[in-house]
């Protein structure tokens, strides 16, 4: 981790992420896809991960599950959950932890869920791969699994198969699945991108309840910075595979310490402008293989400098956070309380 980190816990971190960078094998040679991501987590802390679409928010999200393929991709780096490095991890140890100690709610339920299996029967495997228990018990534990997401008669439920079930079911089974063995720690990728903003508000008030009643840390991935405003305590934000800030969400909504999290900020549409012109980030994402040493965002920055070519380390910034600006110091940045309030 960079020393500042923003830990402001007393607790001791569960997860500790520290100079990841994640390359993928290709037909041009090695492509490195993220650069030097730190982060932490305390037990019990919910966090969001935000940034724009192939920022690295999904592929961070695999490898700390340790499900990129490792014919087509390396990591260099630490991931330590509770100490234990699961870069280094035999690979049978890692499926042992998978699913008991860390686990995922992946975006698509119906690509994520197998079609030929019965909802039960795949949280009875998952359950019963970790723990030993009869075939009886591992039904009343799936079925009780369903309940606490708040499906509907789960008892008939639990013999359904993925296609008879709506959009909200799947993702709740989903969960269900994810959280039937009772995990330290949840990463939820985009877990209510394809449904309505009813089950949406649903799906995210049974997430926060289960955390809670769990004492389940969770990482939260989205593009959603009003879900992470109303779910979580901390937000990262990436941007070109890079961590650009870190903090408090409250602290990043009333003073952005990066241009980039200022930008994705003063998009968001506001009540209070009516018929106004929506402010929008100028350029575009660099390409996979073409970045600079430099910051990332420099091409796109309003703020860029000659001195933003040089390469940017995370920066500790008050109130506690990281940023990776060479002029966090100097700049003073509308978040989204401040556009809304005008």
């Amino acid at each position: 981790m960079q020393e500042g980190s923003m830990q402001d816990v007393a607790r001791p971190p569960l997860l500790e992420v520290r100079n990841l960078s994640a390359f993928f094998r290709t037909g041009r040679g090695e492509v490195q896809v993220t650069r030097d991501v730190s982060f932490a987590m305390a037990p019990g802390e919910m966090v969001g991960l935000v940034g724009e679409s192939g920022c690295g928010k999904t592929v961070t999200g695999l490898a700390l599950m340790g499900l990129l393929p490792p014919a087509s991709s390396r990591l260099d780096g630490q991931i330590l959950l509770r100490g234990q490095d699961l870069v280094t991890m035999a690979p049978a140890a890692k499926r042992r932890l998978r699913g008991r100690r860390i686990s995922m709610i992946f975006q698509e339920p119906m690509s994520a869920l197998d079609p030929v299996f019965t909802i039960g029967h795949q949280i009875s495997e998952t359950l019963r791969a970790h723990q030993d228990v009869s075939r009886a018990e591992a039904r009343n534990r799936a079925i009780e699994a369903l309940a606490r997401v708040g499906i509907p008669e789960p008892a008939l439920r639990h013999d359904a198969y993925p296609h008879q079930l709506s959009g909200g079911m799947r993702q709740r089974a989903m969960i269900a699945i994810a959280l039937v063995c009772e995990p330290e720690l949840l990463i939820a990728d985009e877990p209510t991108t394809a449904l309505d903003v009813t089950v949406q508000a649903q799906i995210v008030d049974v997430l926060g309840e289960l955390c809670a009643k769990l004492g389940m840390a969770m990482l939260f991935i989205t593009h959603d910075l009003g879900l992470v405003s109303q779910t979580c305590s901390r937000l990262v934000t990436m941007y070109a595979g890079e961590v650009v800030e870190e903090g408090r969400v409250d602290d990043i909504l009333l003073r952005p310490r990066h241009p980039y999290s200022s930008g994705l900020l003063r998009s968001l549409p506001a009540l209070t402008h009516r018929k106004a012109r929506l402010p929008a980030i100028p350029g575009r994402v660099p390409v996979r293989g073409q970045m600079t040493d430099g910051c990332r965002f420099r091409p796109r920055c309003a703020h860029a400098r000659p001195e933003c070519a040089a390469p940017q380390p995370l920066r500790p910034v008050r109130p506690p956070g990281q940023a990776r600006c060479c002029r966090v110091e100097e700049l003073s940045l509308p978040g989204v309380l401040a556009e809304h309030a005008a």
